[in-house]
């Protein structure tokens, strides 16, 4: 299986509509939230990490299980914001792909050095 942007962002609306009387509208007030709750997801992301260590997240099924969980997590509200947004996939590939071709021609190092060398 390998989900579109498209895919994921129909089932967090799927996901969504169960639960639409109880959980935050999609609406864009709300997208500040769902940062701050794909930030703490991605804490919990480095709890695995920190507790169980690299080599568990890729040796040990148990837990990479729960690695990819808190890793799915993070996708799940980091669509919610893109839904909140009213951001459509056309447009979240779009900026993918240009970010891309930005960073493609970037020079990190010198960037940094003159940022933090002046």
């Amino acid at each position: 299986m390998d989900l579109s942007i498209s895919q994921m962002m129909q089932l967090q609306k799927e996901l969504f509509e169960p639960h639409k009387d109880k959980w935050h509208p999609m609406e864009p007030e709300y997208g500040k939230d769902f940062i701050l709750y794909m930030v703490e997801e991605i804490g919990e992301v480095i709890a695995v990490l920190k507790k169980k260590g690299s080599t568990a997240v890729m040796e040990e099924p148990a837990v990479r299980e729960a690695f990819l969980s808190e890793m799915a997590d993070v996708l799940m509200y980091y669509n919610d914001v893109l839904l909140r947004y009213h951001v459509t996939p056309e447009e979240i590939s779009e900026a993918y792909a240009k970010k891309h071709s930005t960073d493609m021609s970037r020079n990190y190092q010198k960037e940094y050095k003159e940022l933090y060398n002046g």
